[in-house]
């Protein structure tokens, strides 16, 4: 349930960074830093704004290119874009900027907690929208035994010992994101304020990226709680897009005598589109070479979106434009691709495979299926079989006698 009042998600994302150069926009897991949280929020329905609030033309570039649906920039001053500028001096620049009504409901988020997910955000909302609490900060729970300078033990009895399953621990915040009202913001020149509600998250939040030791810890926590779950092939794929050369080809360029150029493609990767057009996928190419004869590929296989010239991160802007043509996210799309300009557009789909010779920058991609086959060698049909396969199982109800 959408909450009546409207939600603001405020990011600061400045460009500066001392102990990180550019950390906001640094590649975390093979995504920028910042777009974890941009994306986390976009899938949450309670949110209604999400706002950027940056000084560097980079990051603003960075996330205008993705096309998210309800991120915008806000400009900030360059008074608040210094080393010592605090988020909540950028958020009261915000808030006299914008004008909101005093109900609304603001988020800050931090991008430097990139392990943070959308059902935390909605949870979180979701005791805020019970009315105990004037506002939230999220916690996770530390069960590390604490002392006193003067030696004395901080938190547990030194002379009775708990086993850590019965010790309760204490809460310590983690500085994911925090929740008010505007007017509360205003009135108390702070992100928190009256009562104080606590989100408890697990316990891989506790770390926000600060140190370069922080990202590598993150980067293996990230993998193992978070892009884990995308493993699983998901049931509503609506588009299925594809590079050409290097995958539905061996990226060999042959000639005629006559100085013809040809390419070879295999008839199994085609009947693999066709099983895509008779579960109701559709289908694309995507591809950075503009060709005559990968129109009549296209055509020949009956494809619902051909898109030729397309080079580097400009096929995540085309895929995006698709996306938005048939009324679908990213996370609808599977996408199979060999080389570095297929990077972004695998990065950010919801299901992403290449062929087993692919480049390596391609098969480090987190959870990224590598296929058996090589580019040419039917590995798209491979793919498709994979994924049809699978939606035919989870679809498969089981009665028991």
């Amino acid at each position: 349930m959408v909450t009546s009042k409207k939600v603001v998600a405020f990011i600061p994302a400045r460009g500066g960074s001392k102990s990180i150069l550019h950390k906001n926009i640094k590649l975390f897991c093979g995504k920028p830093l910042v777009c974890w949280v941009i994306e986390a929020l976009e899938k949450c329905g309670k949110i209604d704004v999400i706002v950027v609030a940056t000084d560097s033309v980079e990051v603003e570039q960075t996330v205008v290119c993705r096309n998210y649906k309800k991120t915008i920039i806000y400009h900030r001053s360059a008074e608040n874009s210094n080393d010592t500028a605090s988020s909540d001096s950028v958020i009261l620049e915000y808030l006299n900027y914008a004008h909101l009504s005093s109900d609304t409901i603001l988020m800050l988020v931090q991008a430097t907690s990139p392990l943070t997910e959308t059902i935390h955000f909605k949870e979180a909302l979701d005791i805020y929208e019970g009315k105990k609490y004037d506002s939230i900060l999220t916690c996770v729970r530390n069960k590390r035994f604490f002392w006193n300078e003067d030696g004395t033990s901080m938190n547990y009895d030194y002379k009775n010992r708990p086993r850590r399953q019965d010790f309760h621990g204490i809460l310590m915040e983690n500085g994911a994101f925090y929740i008010n009202s505007v007017g509360n913001i205003l009135l108390s020149g702070n992100r928190l304020s009256g009562k104080i509600g606590i989100y408890e998250m697990p316990s891989y939040t506790a770390t926000e990226i600060d140190e370069p030791d922080d990202w590598i810890i993150l980067e293996g926590l990230m993998k193992k709680y978070v892009l884990s779950k995308k493993s699983k092939v998901r049931r509503d794929i609506k588009l299925f897009l594809c590079d050409i050369d290097g995958t539905l080809t061996d990226g060999g360029m042959y000639y005629s005598e006559n100085g013809d150029e040809l390419k070879k493609f295999n008839t199994r990767d085609g009947m693999g589109f066709q099983l895509l057009r008779n579960a109701g996928i559709k289908t694309g190419l995507i591809t950075s070479e503009d060709r005559v004869l990968n129109l009549r590929r296209a055509l020949k296989l009956h494809i619902d979106f051909l898109r030729q010239g397309e080079k580097d991160t400009r096929k995540l802007t085309v895929a995006n434009e698709i996306c938005n043509e048939m009324g679908i996210s990213l996370e609808e799309v599977a996408y199979i691709g060999d080389d570095e300009n297929c990077f972004d557009l695998l990065m950010n789909v919801g299901l992403a495979a290449c062929p087993y010779d692919a480049c390596e920058k391609v098969k480090s991609i987190p959870n990224i299926h590598i296929m058996k086959k090589k580019g040419g060698d039917s590995c798209v049909r491979e793919f498709i079989d994979y994924i049809i396969n699978c939606q035919l199982v989870e679809n498969t109800t089981i009665i028991h006698g």
